[in-house]
């Protein structure tokens, strides 16, 4: 005889299984990834009534208060002058939270460009956040970073334009109501942002929709000839993000035409040790903790797993050692994500195996994604540096220099 049971969120399993989530329960807490407008929307609120300085039109939150969203308060706890009125909700003062890792100076060159309306395209090695901050600069500016295309190479026009209800088609004709717009027309006709994830990976044709798009700042529907629909102007505040990896340069070439309508910033890797061990601890618990599971993978694990992606990367050691670079990025991101894999390794098989002996095969997995002969650069990254470093005394380098062998499998 089985029984029902109620769950926490008032659906009924049997036999003590959890009722599965009814499809369409997409509210903020239940999602894998939120979106920054709804995650720090308490922090959009309050800058936006923080700071009553000339906006342009359009915007969300002034360009200074834009910068400070992205960069946070320094730990300083922002206040609301006494004239501001908040919502319900917002505090009267607040502590803006660091989100992306990087030079202040780029951010406020990135909102200077969106302020004039130029077209930004954010370029860099994969896994240095440039979708992020991407995602970010479009919540302060217009309150939404929904408006994407991702760009590969299926990417077609009518996503960067527009498509057609079928149904409405066949029953109306080409009608206004039967037009379905794109993110950029929807951004156009808003005076939002619009986002172009991975532009390069879009074929050459696709680009070349762009070029006209950010000169003429219109789109024509001929379809709607003789209509009022057939030209959809760009309003005020209309402006586009893309980004574009390094490794894809050659990909599909961008177009000079399309080069000098955008403005080019660079989004390097973090610069600084402490910085970036901070950003993967950071984000590696709160992967961990999302599943449930307790963050048990401690500092030295962490100090020894930024430090190796940072000498792979740079092909040299901290302490000037040359390191032959394997041709696998070895970007934040894969640290993150390697950093969260020990947390629930450790999280779910408790007790199996000391955390810092995964380390080894995970590094192993990174580097062989591009070109398995990059383990033996791991491996001469082994004889090297962590041997010199387990010479010097180091508990942790020498315990993984005893997993060595680790790498040989």
């Amino acid at each position: 005889m089985t029984s029902d049971i109620t769950t926490t969120n008032g659906n009924t399993a049997t036999g003590g299984v959890p009722a599965p989530r009814p499809v369409g329960a997409s509210g903020p807490e239940n999602r894998q990834v939120t979106l920054p407008e709804d995650r720090y929307a308490t922090e959009l609120a309050f800058l936006a009534a923080h700071d009553s300085g000339p906006r342009p039109p359009g915007w969300l939150l002034t360009p200074r208060a834009v910068v400070t969203f992205v960069m946070g308060s320094a730990g300083e706890a922002l206040g609301l002058p006494k004239s501001a009125r908040a919502g319900e909700g917002v505090p009267r003062r607040l502590v803006i939270e660091q989100k992306f890792v990087g030079e202040r100076a780029l951010v406020e060159r990135c909102v200077v460009t969106l302020a004039g309306e130029r077209g930004l395209l954010l370029v860099g090695e994969p896994g240095t956040a440039k979708s992020m901050l991407s995602e970010l600069l479009s919540a302060g500016v217009c309150g939404t970073s929904a408006l994407t295309v991702q760009g590969t190479a299926g990417t077609t026009e009518d996503q960067l334009k527009y498509g057609w209800n079928y149904a409405l088609l066949l029953a109306q004709g080409p009608t206004e109501q039967a037009l379905v717009p794109s993110p950029v027309l929807t951004a156009m006709t808003r005076g939002a942002v619009a986002r172009v994830e991975e532009v390069t990976r879009c074929l050459p044709e696709v680009q070349d929709a762009l070029v006209s798009l950010l000169s003429e700042r219109r789109i024509s529907v001929p379809e709607l000839a003789g209509g009022e629909g057939s030209q959809v102007h760009a309003v005020p505040g209309f402006t586009l993000i893309a980004t574009a990896n390094l490794r894809d340069r050659g990909v599909s070439e961008m177009s000079a035409a399309l080069k000098r309508r955008f403005n080019f910033e660079t989004v390097g890797p973090i610069g600084d040790v402490d910085a970036e061990t901070a950003l993967v601890r950071r984000q590696s618990r709160a992967a961990v903790e999302r599943s449930g599971a307790a963050y048990q993978v401690d500092d030295a694990v962490l100090e020894a797993l930024v430090t190796a992606f940072r000498d792979l990367r740079e092909g040299r050691s901290v302490e000037g050692w040359e390191v032959e670079r394997p041709s696998t990025v070895m970007s934040t991101a894969e640290a993150v994500s390697v950093a969260g894999s020990l947390g629930l390794a450790t999280a779910y098989f408790p007790g199996d195996r000391d955390v810092l002996s995964l380390l080894p095969g995970h590094l192993l997995g990174v580097v062989r994604k591009d070109d398995p002969a990059d383990a033996a650069r791991l491996l001469g990254y082994w004889d090297g540096p962590v041997r010199r470093r387990a010479e010097q005394g180091s508990a942790t380098w020498r315990a993984l220099w005893e997993l060595r062998a680790v790498l040989e499998s």
